[in-house]
């Protein structure tokens, strides 16, 4: 089954606690069916000091989350994607409004 959401689309949490708020796609991870969204599942971290972070600490980052339970936004209104080819390339649609949105 492909990932229909890719890297700096944005899109809108369905289920979980942060149920509604919308994000911007950080990363896709294809094989394990998880995306990390900007804002979106923040986790404290401990972490120690290294040469990239010389102080250390607690640090608050995103946590990745199931693909399914989000969902891509196109005109401010949470859609499902779908596929179509056009000109010998195929294209994603916005199944609520058949537009293509690359």
């Amino acid at each position: 089954m492909s990932v229909k959401i890719k890297k700096g689309d944005t899109v809108k949490v369905i289920a979980g606690k942060d149920k509604d708020k919308e994000g911007k796609v950080l990363s896709v991870d294809a094989k394990k069916r998880r995306v990390v969204v900007e804002g979106i599942n923040m986790i404290t971290k401990h972490e120690k000091p290294s040469m990239s972070n010389q102080q250390g600490g607690i640090v608050n980052k995103e946590a990745s989350i199931d693909i399914s339970n989000v969902m891509y936004v196109h005109k401010g209104k949470a859609t499902r994607i779908g596929y179509k080819i056009e000109d010998g390339k195929k294209v994603r649609v916005a199944k609520s409004t058949g537009e293509v949105i690359d």
